[in-house]
């Protein structure tokens, strides 16, 4: 099997990138340096990527790169303008792009799947405040997720949005729930699990599903 996962210069992605490769795994992981480059917020980039890998089947597709910009913003002051544009960039846009530049090797290979690593922060239901800009960019990527699993159902390919945990990462902080290790076992789980009949799921690493 050929795995495609963005974001693989540290945490999830990383750790993604190995578990799969201890499996036997195909694995393209792409960073913004390195052997498969890819900066998910530029067009060019997605078009060069795409062009390295003309012709290759991609069975998994994850869509794991993304940023958390306003975490220590206030509501007096902070969150500009260029912190929405940079943030809708990557964690929307550039999942978008990701998809739509790959669709031929995902097409080309037999019931392809593809995972976008969403957040708890997207719900919602789940509404406790702050990070505005981070919360809108998970909501926005879990509808397209949504949407985009309903237009490529009738291709055979399933798309599934997952919640990893609070992970101990940079991102996540010292003080998170689960170790790197557990979300990563979860979400392999998961999406070993993501077929046609599943298509929009919205689930936690632990296989629950997640309030939208």
């Amino acid at each position: 099997m050929t795995v495609l996962i963005t974001g693989t210069n540290r945490g999830i992605g990383a750790g993604l990138a190995a578990a799969y490769r201890a499996r036997g795994d195909e694995v393209v992981g792409t960073t913004r340096e390195g052997d498969w480059p890819l900066d998910v917020t530029n067009p060019a980039s997605h078009a060069a990527l795409a062009q390295q890998l003309s012709g290759r089947p991609i069975d998994l597709l994850v869509c794991n790169a993304g940023v958390y910009l306003d975490k220590a913003e206030t509501l007096d002051g902070g969150f500009t303008a260029e912190l929405w544009a940079d943030t809708f960039a990557a964690n929307v846009t550039g999942v978008f792009l990701t998809i739509q530049s790959l669709l031929p090797n995902l097409k080309s290979a037999n019931a392809a799947r593809i995972a976008i690593i969403s957040s708890t922060m997207a719900s919602s239901e789940r509404a406790p405040g702050g990070s505005y800009i981070y919360r809108a960019s998970k909501a926005a990527v879990l509808n397209l997720g949504r949407n985009l699993a309903t237009d490529l159902a009738g291709q055979g390919i399933a798309l599934g949005i997952y919640h990893p945990g609070w992970v101990v990462t940079d991102m996540g902080g010292a003080a998170a729930d689960i170790s790197i290790d557990e979300a990563v076992s979860g979400l392999v789980a998961r999406f070993d699990d993501l077929n046609v009949n599943k298509t929009g799921v919205f689930e936690t690493w632990d296989g629950r599903p997640h309030a939208y």
